[in-house]
């Protein structure tokens, strides 16, 4: 890959937590960035998530502020509460449209997109991108039974990254993960939120000092 190739990545958030769950191991952001920096002139690192605004705590948004300070952009939207025709309460917050947007408006200023994604509906979106000059590699894996990838998306990719031989170069260190501690009940509790040096050792990021912020 020439290293003056400008690179921009699509990170689907849940999908690719999906994944690596799946995989087992968790992203160092720190590292993924890192990883595709040395691949060529990387332009923009997008990171798509739907948020529940309504919860008391959310263990994602940790990252979601860590992700913004430390060279991503990340896009949010509230998810969307609906009753289906069970009459069972169901919750929707699907990234497509904002992610498909974002990609045809960078299209002419890159050379190489990376969609970490799985998603089949994104194929005609890889499809058009192609039709701009854009080579398009799709992050996913088919290691798993069945496959995280759709067939048709990773057809239609100019190549295909399996997430399971990128997990040495961008996975986090398994004895960096947030311990759980049981409470007196025997339950597990729920992690508390990390503060100061937890946050580069649970995500792989930088946690801003003085100064790094622009006002």
């Amino acid at each position: 890959m020439s290293a003056q190739q400008r690179i921009a990545l699509f990170i689907d958030g849940a999908n690719l937590y999906a994944t690596t769950k799946t995989l087992g191991f968790d992203i160092d952001y720190k590292r993924l960035l890192k990883e595709f920096q040395g691949r060529g002139t990387l332009v923009r690192a997008f990171y798509y998530t739907a948020l529940v605004e309504d919860q008391e705590y959310s263990s994602i948004r940790p990252l979601i502020d860590w992700l913004d300070y430390n060279g991503y952009r990340v896009v949010t939207k509230p998810t969307k509460e609906f009753v289906d025709s069970a009459g069972r309460r169901k919750v929707k917050g699907n990234m497509d449209i904002e992610l498909a947007i974002d990609a045809l408006e960078l299209s002419p200023y890159i050379d190489h997109m990376v969609l970490f994604s799985g998603d089949g509906d994104f194929r005609s979106l890889v499809e058009a991108m192609q039709r701009r000059g854009v080579r398009v590699s799709v992050a996913s894996t088919v290691t798993t039974q069945p496959p995280m990838v759709a067939d048709e998306l990773r057809r239609q990719a100019d190549e295909f990254l399996d997430l399971s031989q990128l997990a040495s170069r961008i996975g986090r260190d398994p004895s960096d993960r947030p311990q759980r501690v049981g409470n007196e009940n025997g339950e597990r509790s729920r992690p508390q939120q990390p503060r100061n040096g937890a946050l580069e050792s649970r995500y792989g990021i930088r946690q801003p000092q003085d100064g790094d912020i622009d006002i």
